[in-house]
């Protein structure tokens, strides 16, 4: 039973997490996880293991890195970047505060310098338990450009979303961009509005992203393989029509309950998946539509 619990944690998100128990997560739960490592230019790389996908940037410059995943990962991540290049990441980009893309940070801020929205230091701060090393160091109201083995990584601060606090990393000559968790590969998103969450915000900061992308561009995305803008096309028209179907339920004046019984549509029930079931998706939709409708 135990064995089945921690096969189905990897790649849940830090929420997924949180509702289950942090104490599993130090309970050496990640100890079948393997850090996978796909290069996507020259200087650039995607990891995939448990929790949001990271972007590497390594170079003459050292070593970037765009979120860190779990706690318990931290030594696995070090080994995959040490075969690409030896030494430690110089700078930490938090795309959000949830703990599967900032659980590496106590690990990697002993030695580098976190960046991230004002509002990742904001919630990381609120948990009296976190560390000073896990916390940002150069925060941002919209966007921060870093100069960095021989490209410009753009660091993008859009409004709610996800979070209150999301990010988007954008490589200027590699044609690269890390989405943090405004985007779930062909899945329902997490949309966290205890944290500052907004249905109708994440689909415009989709929308804006793609607005900047051509069929070219290399997508990471928060979960999930690597796409691109074709794919994240797919995602937004996801979310258009689960927002314009919600909205008509509401106006129709069907209650949760109601909605839930009728389900989503049909088109869509296999984007549901283990922490976002269709259930949690119409949830989600109804409590932040319902409000604004």
């Amino acid at each position: 039973m135990k064995l089945r619990f921690q096969r189905k944690i990897i790649g849940l998100s830090a929420f997924a997490m949180l509702a289950f128990s942090n104490v599993l997560v130090a309970d050496d739960t990640m100890s079948d996880v393997t850090i996978t490592s796909k290069k996507l230019d020259n200087n650039t790389y995607m990891f995939m293991g448990a929790g949001g996908n990271i972007g590497v940037s390594a170079g003459d410059d050292g070593i970037l890195i765009i979120d860190d995943q779990f706690a318990p990962l931290a030594d696995k991540i070090t080994a995959a970047l040490n075969q690409i290049q030896p030494g430690v990441p110089k700078y930490i980009v938090n795309t959000h505060y949830h703990g599967d893309h900032t659980g590496g940070n106590a690990h990697f801020g002993e030695q580098g310098t976190i960046l991230a929205h004002h509002n990742v230091l904001k919630r990381l701060s609120e948990d009296n338990s976190t560390p000073t090393s896990a916390l940002p160091v150069i925060t941002f109201e919209e966007n921060i450009s870093i100069h960095f083995n021989h490209d410009t990584l753009e660091v993008i601060h859009l409004g709610p979303g996800h979070t209150d606090g999301d990010s988007v990393v954008m490589w200027e000559k590699a044609n690269i961009i890390h989405m943090g968790d405004l985007y779930f590969k062909d899945r329902f998103p997490y949309i966290d509005l205890a944290a500052g969450g907004s249905v109708t915000g994440y689909r415009e900061n989709v929308s804006l992203i793609l607005d900047r992308l051509d069929n070219k561009t290399k997508v990471i995305p928060g979960h999930g393989a690597l796409a691109d803008k074709n794919a994240l096309l797919k995602f937004k028209h996801m979310l258009d029509d689960s927002i314009n179907w919600m909205r008509g339920e509401i106006e129709m004046g069907h209650d949760l309950a109601t909605i839930k019984k009728q389900g989503v549509p049909a088109k869509y029930a296999n984007w549901a998946w283990g922490f976002i079931s269709a259930d949690k998706w119409i949830e989600t939709l109804y409590q932040d539509l319902s409000t604004k409708t």
